[in-house]
């Protein structure tokens, strides 16, 4: 029988965090009605972010895919970028501040970037291949004067295949990857460049960096920035891509990490869009008069277990029961049918999918079955804590949802106590890994990912050599059976035969309940009826430049 879902939250511990969301949203808000003033450019966009601080603006964010999303693509470019032109398909790889990217034939290892002629940074200063070489050391090179430890938290985890790379000229890249490691495009996907000459004019200090920023993006910031309540973003009048140059005057970025606050905001005209709305707002925010837009993208919500030692989730039948008790299509009706129940680690119909024989179905009954062949039942029962965040990029509605899940996991005898942080500590204790002081002991993590490429979505979460703090393997999973999966991916450079070892990873994923596996995000949007132009692309990014505001 469905759990109806009390609606008021009554654990100690999730209030907390709760509080100190609304408390920052409320103060976000009141700069917001303040500082933008009554009358406002046609051209401005207010954004409410589920973010609770403006992410890092010195090159790579913070702030997770969110942080990536209004402050990495928008003031910076990569080499290889996302095709966000489309709300019909799943977006691709294009060609960014790289024309065009190859790999030796006859040394899989060899990497040749052929870089994009006459870009300038914000500053005025050349884009060159000496500029990326710079751009890597600041993340890679401790010893670099460049060296930012921020940075390097946020962007060297993203390309561990990377062992060299030299400027063969001013126009020519060579990158050498430690292995061949057919996933290299992708990770070089998320490095962003800042300017050098911008760095040496700010007295090398970072600090001073973030306050006035260069990049080569399709957007600036020319007057710095209020941390925890706005930052401005204007056209880069100049950019490389005429296509992409901005239509928009101004867009603002507030962060509302709490979802009733930024509901208030849209509704009051104080912001004109809002990531994440309120599930139970949605109807009443349509019958408004605001648009509200999703799509299908590459994400997912899921507790990453640990398999430290002495955790109880290294008991497969532990890990299957817990997946069983999870009702998925309750927590659907609780999102307001945003949101697609999970199936697997990936959406279902997604081309890793493969045919999992472990089902993710809500059977109580089972569930309790697995715990007792477990050695578990009403006179010993599980007792561990998780981390989760009060808000955040994908995080959807933590608070509620992870009290849903903790009613239905009691029922099988898991107690779950909660560990509530802001998203972005989350993602701090996400990296450090479960052996840190900082996880308190706990043995899950509530975290969102991003799935949209084989590294990302899948290799960095269990290879063995990537546990912290090498890289983004919260948990210490080591098997060597997965391990020689993700070497079959790196080393199969076609693209159709790469897909059929992604599903049989896929299926050892679900097969043997590696995760919580919880549900899908649609990314819901709320905004004003003025926005106009915008195209919600099949990912966890998008594209600001086609957007207009009417008067």
């Amino acid at each position: 029988m469905r759990r109806t879902f009390r609606h008021a939250l009554h654990k100690t511990s999730i209030l907390s965090g709760f509080r100190k969301s609304v408390l920052v949203g409320a103060a976000a808000l009141a700069l917001a009605a303040s500082s933008t003033g009554a009358v406002l450019a046609a051209g401005t966009l207010r954004i409410g972010m589920t973010a609770s601080d403006i992410p890092l603006t010195t090159g790579q964010t913070d702030q997770g895919g969110e942080g990536q999303r209004f402050m990495g693509y928008t003031v910076y470019d990569s080499l290889i970028e996302w095709d966000l032109s489309r709300s019909d398909k799943p977006s691709s790889l294009v060609p960014g501040l790289a024309l065009s990217w190859t790999v030796d034939n006859a040394d899989k290892t060899k990497w040749t970037f052929k870089l994009r002629d006459g870009v300038k940074f914000h500053d005025g200063s050349a884009f060159n291949a000496d500029a990326v070489v710079w751009n890597l050391d600041k993340l890679l090179k401790q010893d670099a004067p460049q060296f930012d430890k921020r940075q390097a938290a946020q962007g060297k985890s993203r390309m561990p295949a990377v062992a060299s790379y030299k400027a063969i000229d001013p126009l020519t890249l060579e990158v050498t990857t430690k292995t061949p490691d057919a996933t290299l495009p992708y990770q070089m996907s998320w490095i962003l460049m800042s300017s050098p000459a911008n760095w040496e004019a700010q007295g090398k200090s970072w600090d001073a960096v973030a306050q006035k920023p260069s990049g080569t993006g399709p957007w600036k910031i020319e007057n710095g920035f209020t941390p925890r309540e706005r930052v401005e973003l204007t056209p880069n009048k100049d950019y490389w891509n005429g296509k992409r140059v901005p239509k928009l005057d101004k867009l603002v970025l507030i962060p509302l990490p709490e979802p009733n606050t930024r509901v208030a905001a849209l509704r009051s005209g104080q912001v004109d869009w809002i990531e994440a709305p309120a599930p139970d707002s949605v109807a009443s925010l349509k019958d408004a008069g605001f648009t509200i837009v999703t799509n299908s993208y590459p994400h997912n919500w899921t507790w990453h277990f640990s398999r430290v030692e002495g955790s109880p989730w290294n008991d497969i039948r532990v890990r299957k029961a817990a997946n069983l008790a999870v009702d998925r299509d309750g927590l659907n009706e609780l999102l307001g049918g945003l949101s697609i129940p999970a199936q697997g680690f990936m959406p279902p119909g997604h081309q890793w999918f493969g045919n999992p024989t472990f089902k993710l179905s809500y059977n109580i009954e089972e569930a309790k079955k697995l715990m007792a062949e477990a050695g578990y039942g009403p006179d010993k029962r599980i007792k561990t804590k998780v981390i989760i965040s009060s808000s955040g990029s994908g995080q959807m509605l933590p608070l509620a949802m992870n009290e849903y899940i903790q009613q239905t996991l009691a029922e099988i005898g898991i107690d779950i106590e909660y560990e509530v942080a802001d998203w972005n500590t989350v993602i701090n204790i996400w990296r450090a890994g479960a052996k840190d002081p900082s996880a308190k002991g706990a043995t899950a993590i509530n975290y969102s990912y991003f799935i949209q490429d084989p590294f990302t979505g899948l290799i960095r979460h269990l290879q063995c050599n990537l546990a912290p703090p090498a890289g983004t393997n919260w948990g210490y999973y080591c098997d060597p059976e997965m391990d020689a999966l993700f070497d079959k991916v790196r080393n199969t450079f076609d693209p159709a035969e790469q897909d059929k070892v992604l599903q049989q990873i896929h299926e050892k994923y679900v097969n043997e309940a590696l995760f919580l596996m919880v549900t899908h995000d649609v990314n819901p949007r709320a905004m004003s009826s003025k926005v106009k132009g915008f195209v919600q692309a099949q990912n966890w990014f998008q594209d600001f430049s086609a957007i207009s505001m009417d008067p």
